[in-house]
């Protein structure tokens, strides 16, 4: 009796298996196929509460903590490779001050707010709750609000595999 929908739901409960339907839902919008992005983006808020519409450019091996849990990123967004994006994260835009741009090898920790035409710099990590509504160096960690940089890291961090 419960086989069939434990068949069904188990997929969608694995280690990312938000990005999986995420890579799907963004290779059917780059070929402009009709529907099937904003069901699947419709999908994706209905299972794992999360706002990620089908034009986000997301980088490889990027990671979202709890599938995603509660985060909300703007349309226009660009998130790097390697990036770590903890629950309840807001990547949105500010007033019609752009939108973020999250370089590579990035941790953004749980509740963290990143608002407007900021950029932040690869090898960088945003503290839970942070509001950063500027640029982040390179190899900074940023908490507060509004966000102010704290430490500054020598080398680079392997954020997937600590």
């Amino acid at each position: 009796k419960g086989y069939a929908l434990n068949w069904v739901l188990t997929p969608l409960m694995e280690k990312n298996s938000l990005m999986r339907l995420y890579r799907v839902m963004h290779y059917l919008y780059k070929k402009k196929i009709p529907f099937f992005p904003g069901f699947i983006s419709r999908l994706i808020r209905v299972i794992y509460s999360c706002e990620l519409p089908p034009s986000v450019q997301i980088g490889r091996n990027t990671l979202f903590v709890h599938n995603g849990l509660g985060c909300v990123i703007h349309q226009d967004a660009i998130i790097g490779d390697n990036c770590k994006i903890y629950q309840n994260v807001s990547i949105a835009g500010r007033n019609n001050r752009g939108v973020p741009v999250i370089k590579d090898n990035v941790m953004i920790g749980c509740g963290a707010c990143v608002l407007g035409g900021v950029i932040v710099e690869d090898d960088s990590m945003v503290g839970a709750n942070a509001v950063v509504i500027h640029d982040v160096p390179i190899g900074c960690t940023v908490v507060g609000v509004p966000a102010m940089v704290v430490n500054k890291w020598k080398g680079e961090i392997d954020l997937l595999n600590e």
